[in-house]
């Protein structure tokens, strides 16, 4: 599908709260990416499900508070809120994710009207639930959007066939080194196993996250473009680093930049997001220096 740079981004996923030891924040990979869109201008559309409870009505007001649009954020009366316990290791992140949530029961019948050709991101966490499952592929197959896929692979909470069968209708992919080895075990290095990954799934780009040592893209083409941090960045926490760096990245996509430079600024704002506790930055001047420097 082609892409409509004009339409709003559609952002498909679960919502939750990392709940740390000494505290919690909003969270979420999907969550992460549309509160990142919605601070660079591009008013994503964000569909999700929440519990008809304190932490669904806190997600609901932080969302208005934001500028977010709310009519895709559907309440559930059984189901809470999700929530993820996280602990830190040396600003390392583990995850225990709690199961049967409210973001695991989105449902097909209840999705907003949305634009035809626009981007639609999602992770593959929500493809845990069959009904969650079936409303995605309702929401695609309503508007066939251009897909951008952000594997996010938690064990025991994903299925190789469901998410190889979201990969297979995917343009674009992000994947961390981890995730590369798991699902395309074969190759010398990780640039073979990318173009293993993406020939298969005849992808336009694969980018690889690696960590501290920064990132590379690989075009169908069979070009490669790595960055790596500019300087020492101090990690606070490394929680929602990844979305961080997603969101750029489709920022990149909106906007039409050179894939260089769009790599270059999903680093920096990757390395700013891991100096700050939670993944979700409430203060607008947090985003200000890259609104500037990026023309927005």
């Amino acid at each position: 599908m082609s892409l409509d740079r004009s339409a709003r981004p559609l952002i498909f996923g679960e919502v939750l709260y990392d709940v740390f030891p000494d505290g919690e924040a909003l969270g979420g990979a999907p969550f992460n990416v549309a509160w990142h869109l919605q601070a660079f201008g591009r008013a994503p559309l964000f569909i999700s499900r929440v519990g008809d409870d304190a932490r669904g009505q806190a997600i609901a007001a932080a969302m208005a508070d934001w500028g977010l649009d709310t009519r895709g954020l559907q309440r559930d009366r059984e189901a809470p809120t999700g929530i993820v316990q996280v602990r830190l290791r040396d600003g390392e992140p583990t995850y225990e994710i709690v199961p049967d949530q409210a973001y695991d029961r989105i449902e097909p019948t209840a999705l907003p009207e949305a634009g035809t050709g626009a981007l639609l991101y999602h992770g593959s966490l929500a493809l845990r639930s069959p009904t969650s499952r079936a409303a995605l592929e309702a929401l695609c197959r309503a508007h066939h959007p251009a897909v951008f896929v952000d594997v996010n692979l938690r064990a025991p909470w994903w299925e190789p066939a469901a998410v190889r069968d979201r990969l297979a209708a995917a343009t674009w992919v992000k994947i961390n080194a981890a995730e590369l080895a798991e699902l395309a075990p074969t190759g010398s290095d990780r640039p073979d196993q990318a173009a293993a990954l993406q020939q298969a799934f005849d992808l336009a780009t694969l980018f690889v996250t690696e960590g501290a040592a920064g990132a590379f893209a690989r075009e169908s083409t069979g070009t490669l473009t790595r960055v790596a941090p500019r300087s020492q960045v101090t990690v606070v926490d490394a929680v929602g680093a990844g979305d961080a760096f997603a969101s750029v990245l489709i920022l990149g996509l909106l906007a039409d930049w050179p894939l260089a430079p769009t790599l270059e600024r999903a680093q920096a704002f990757a390395s700013a997001i891991v100096g700050r506790r939670g993944a979700t930055i409430r203060d607008r001047d947090f985003y200000a220096p890259f609104l500037e420097a990026w023309g927005l």
